[in-house]
């Protein structure tokens, strides 16, 4: 694939000479080094920055998914029976084979999804250092020698599952693509990945770059399709022993039960509505910026965007002048150019839930400050894309939809707290339980919040930094489980207990009963 010195325009015709350049062959799955087309429903892929459609493609069918299914087998037994010093240094060259294809896959990613292209080049140098992290764990999981009564010699080790299945989501492909492969791939197992069927392009072309630099063939597939056929096939078949889940909490919930009932185990991160508390001592520029980043950055397509802004009742209005004066300098256009800050929405039907929800909330009587539906300024083929402006919602009350629903586009939704338990008790006022933040300039009151809000991950004066070393995950309706840091290696492995008896020879056989 070339990547253009010149500038690109988005749209149907550059999206798809991007994907004629990245998979000859067209959109498949990929399965053992290859990608084999479907012979399913045909899926129609869409410029989200124009609407113009760029490519369609088949489902992966039966025959397809048999055959996946049965080189994942295949690449797990070759895979999990290799010197884990051997793993550590294919992924390392995985890492660097990302890093020297970073700038055709942010390229791709922008063009086929409509993420704008300052967001995916730094996505694309992420997915390599997680590879480059998760490699350095390969050689390095630990099992215990474990002292019992009697004479025994007694010790466990971490055995892979064998295969693992990541469902990942349309928000951010090629990054959750990498995040929910790198960990598994260290533990030893072989991974299926099944994006979403509206974003499958950068996933197979990492997969593709992955086996080009050096995993074995069926160490890492990609199922492409519809996830009521191919995502239900590789998260309950009898080959499968793990699932990862990155979605809404509806699908996350089906899939996590229809994966129980085949006695497969699941890693949900499910979806937010974190709430973003700004005090009244706080550095208020510092934190506008702040809110700013927490729920416009990727069009507020992001499980943590800060999409509840909860400000103390004597800086509020001030503070709010801050936010929307800022909101409306973000640029929106062209997600090609590395000047766009907000791109459009990536697929069609969140593009309608999106603009449903900001109608329902100013119905229910919030007071739009800035933003909402489709900019005037764009003109030609953009005017023709899934455009939401940055939107500033005021006095987003507890009884207001916004409070509680997601909207999972670039709409936060404001309201006043009088003191720092009322901002706790509103913080905590929802069944998700993802991420927040707290901005004061006392520092006790800062652990206090980060130790009261119900959140996987909490940020002190800050927003929205993640990093594969860290674990990340959520509470309650945000799902279960840790899908980073070293713990993840936890949730990819299971342990194996192994007894040696050490008595004399013609001793009696040790019991210590059961």
């Amino acid at each position: 694939m070339t990547v253009l010195d010149t500038p690109l325009t988005s749209g149907a015709a550059t999206a798809a000479r991007l994907l004629s350049e990245a998979l000859p062959t067209g959109i498949g799955s990929f399965v053992d080094g290859g990608v084999l087309p479907g012979d399913g429903e045909p899926v129609v892929l869409t410029a989200a920055a124009t609407g113009e459609e760029f490519a369609t493609y088949r489902d992966a069918g039966d025959t397809v998914v048999e055959e996946l299914l049965a080189s994942s087998a295949r690449g797990a037994q070759v895979w999990g029976a290799m010197n884990p010093f051997e793993r550590a240094a294919r992924l390392r060259a995985v890492s660097v084979a990302v890093a020297e294809n970073a700038a055709q896959l942010a390229v791709l990613e922008s063009a086929t999804s409509g993420k704008p292209l300052r967001d995916t080049r730094v996505e694309a140098a992420k997915v390599a250092e997680m590879f480059g992290y998760y490699a350095g764990w390969a050689d390095k999981l630990l099992g215990q020698t474990i002292p019992v009564p009697g004479d025994w010699f007694t010790y466990t080790r971490k055995v892979p599952w064998g295969v693992v299945t990541a469902v990942t989501p349309w928000n951010a492909p090629m990054f959750t693509g990498g995040w929910n492969s790198a960990a598994p791939l260290a533990a030893g197992n072989a991974v299926i990945v099944k994006p979403s069927e509206y974003t499958p392009v950068t996933t197979i072309r990492l997969a593709q770059i992955a086996y080009e630099a050096g995993l074995p063939a069926g160490v890492f597939n990609v199922a492409v399709g519809l996830g009521g056929t191919v995502g239900t096939q590789v998260t309950t078949d009898a080959r499968v022993g793990k699932v990862s889940f990155i979605g809404s909490v509806g699908t996350g919930r089906r899939v996590a039960a229809a994966a129980a009932a085949a006695g497969k185990p699941v890693v949900l991160e499910l979806g937010g509505k974190s709430a973003n508390l700004v005090f009244a001592d706080a550095d208020l520029d510092r934190a506008a910026d702040g809110a700013i980043a927490a729920v416009f950055s990727g069009a507020g397509q992001s499980c943590v965007a800060g999409s509840r802004l909860l400000v103390q009742r004597s800086v509020h209005d001030d503070f709010l002048d801050r936010v929307a004066t800022r909101a409306e300098k973000l640029r929106l256009g062209d997600p090609l150019d590395p000047a766009t800050e907000i791109g459009p929405i990536v697929t069609a039907p969140q593009y309608a839930t999106v603009r449903s929800l900001v109608d329902a909330g100013i119905s229910a009587g919030a007071a739009r400050r800035t933003g909402a539906h489709l900019p005037g300024s764009l003109t030609g083929d953009l005017a023709g894309g899934r455009w939401v402006a940055p939107t500033l919602l005021a006095g987003v009350t507890p009884d207001n939809l916004l409070e509680t629903t997601e909207v999972f586009g670039p709409v936060v939704g404001a309201d006043a707290f009088d003191d720092e338990a009322d901002a706790v008790r509103r913080a905590n006022a929802t069944p998700f339980g993802l991420a927040g933040a707290v901005w004061t300039a006392d520092v006790s009151r800062a652990h206090r919040v980060a130790h009261a809000v119900n959140a996987g991950t909490f940020w002190i004066n800050a927003y929205k930094t993640i990093h594969v070393a860290v674990p990340f995950g959520g509470f309650g309706d945000s799902g279960h489980g840790r899908s980073s840091g070293p713990g993840v290696l936890e949730e990819y492995t299971q342990t194996k207990a192994v007894w040696v008896p050490v008595q004399d020879a013609g001793a009696p056989f040790p019991s210590l009963g059961y």
